[in-house]
């Protein structure tokens, strides 16, 4: 196994090194040649590439940074994410490398699944719609919202499968009783879950009251699903088609096993190769993976993020979405956004002070509008608050959930 990842890496490095012009610079900066990339320990020896300088870098070089080793007219779709940056979404080398949580939920003919993701700018609706297909499932694809309606058809289609977000799901089991239906007469018994905390008290109500097959797939909009959960099996079980590292933030260098650090990852899809690229997430490696993970990686959990962004309703918010909005409205002086949770839902507020001279001014809509244009999330409320109340030397995104 250790012979045989030695030689992937070293032959997607030679690979990415000669087509794709951002690994070349990296590469060269570092005074790296694909000769120095002998195994995974040599990886190391490339810097990390966190998602603020995948940014620059595409900015530089617009419209993939130099990253995408194949033509652009054989790009099946083209997504955009926040920063902001195009993702290209090239063919995979290995498709059957991103189906294992799908196959271990048990997915396949004869199931009707609802997909709640969103298919239109971001990825998730269209990856997880295609990846149902290959397993031989039939898809109804409804992306968020219109709760009334999903239940009329998860009734009347007698729908088996739910992917989609565990919040959702239960305002789904949470509606379906004033609508006339009865838990005995929900049909969903398998369910795929992504872009949030998947709760031991969900699972409890899914599994337990449902008798659902549920897991927790990991995933990010520019690396696409990393790992799944399984019964019995801390954190998460990681797929074929990357490599991970958990690296010290400030550094870069790997952390032992068992060790929190920055989640950084490597794909070996060479179309568009991203090698340490730095998720900003944090997490850890189990020393020795779980015989359940089939021989791959294992990380241990989610422990929180190593940048200022966090996730909201399935999207990141980054400070800088949030600077950007509030500079389009000249009477505020300071703002900060908190996320809190409530009945199974994020809820977004913007706490803002305006300058002394601006005290009566109605900046609720604009800031809503704003905010909404450059992050693509909704705010809930905005807070005028008093001078002195936001700390400018505390988080500009603050997270404020409870996820007990």
């Amino acid at each position: 196994m250790t012979d045989q990842l030695d030689r992937r890496l070293h032959e997607l490095v030679a690979t990415a090194y000669e087509y794709a012009p951002a690994i070349r610079q990296i590469m060269d900066s570092a005074g790296v040649t694909p000769d120095d990339i002998r195994s995974a320990a040599d990886l190391a020896r490339i810097p990390v590439t966190g998602k603020d300088r995948l940014v620059e870098i595409h900015q530089a070089n617009p419209p993939f940074g130099g990253f995408l080793t194949i033509p652009i007219e054989d790009l099946p779709r083209i997504y955009i994410s926040p920063g902001p940056i195009y993702d290209p979404q090239p063919p995979v080398d290995d498709p059957e490398a991103q189906l294992a949580p799908f196959h271990y939920v048990g997915f396949g003919p004869g199931d009707r699944v609802l997909n709640t993701f969103m298919y239109h700018l971001t990825p998730a609706g269209l990856l997880l719609d295609e990846a149902l297909r290959a397993c031989g499932a039939t898809v109804i694809p409804t992306g968020p919202g219109n709760t009334e309606l999903q239940l009329m058809m998860m009734a009347a289609l007698q729908v088996t499968g739910f992917v989609g977000q565990p919040s959702y799901l239960m305002t789904l089991l949470d509606k379906a009783p004033e609508m006339g239906i009865p838990k005995e007469l929900v049909s969903i018994k398998k369910a795929l879950f992504s872009a949030e905390p998947y709760t031991p008290a969900q699972r409890a109500r899914f599994e337990g009251e449902y008798g659902m097959k549920t897991t927790s797939a990991y995933g990010t909009a520019d690396l696409g699903l990393l790992g799944f959960t399984r019964e019995g099996v801390q954190g998460f079980c990681l797929l074929g088609h990357l490599y991970v590292e958990c690296c010290d933030p400030e550094t870069g260098q790997p952390v032992e096993p068992g060790n929190v650090g920055e989640i950084v990852v490597t794909t070996f899809n060479t179309r568009y190769p991203l090698i340490r690229f730095g998720t900003g997430d944090l997490g850890a490696l189990a020393p020795e993976p779980d015989p359940r993970c089939g021989g791959g990686q294992q990380l241990l959990g989610l422990f929180g993020r190593s940048g200022d962004a966090i996730k909201v309703r399935g999207m990141f918010l980054h400070p800088n979405q949030i600077l950007a909005a509030v500079g389009r409205v000249p009477q505020i002086k300071h703002a900060q956004a908190v996320v809190t949770r409530e009945a199974n839902r994020d809820v977004l507020t913007l706490n803002v002070e305006l300058h002394p001279d601006a005290a009566d001014a109605d900046v609720e809509e604009a800031v809503k509008a704003y905010v909404q244009a450059m992050a693509r999330l909704r705010v809930d409320s905005v807070q005028i608050v008093s001078p002195g109340v936001i700390d400018t030397a505390q988080r500009m995104v603050k997270d404020a959930r409870d996820w007990g």
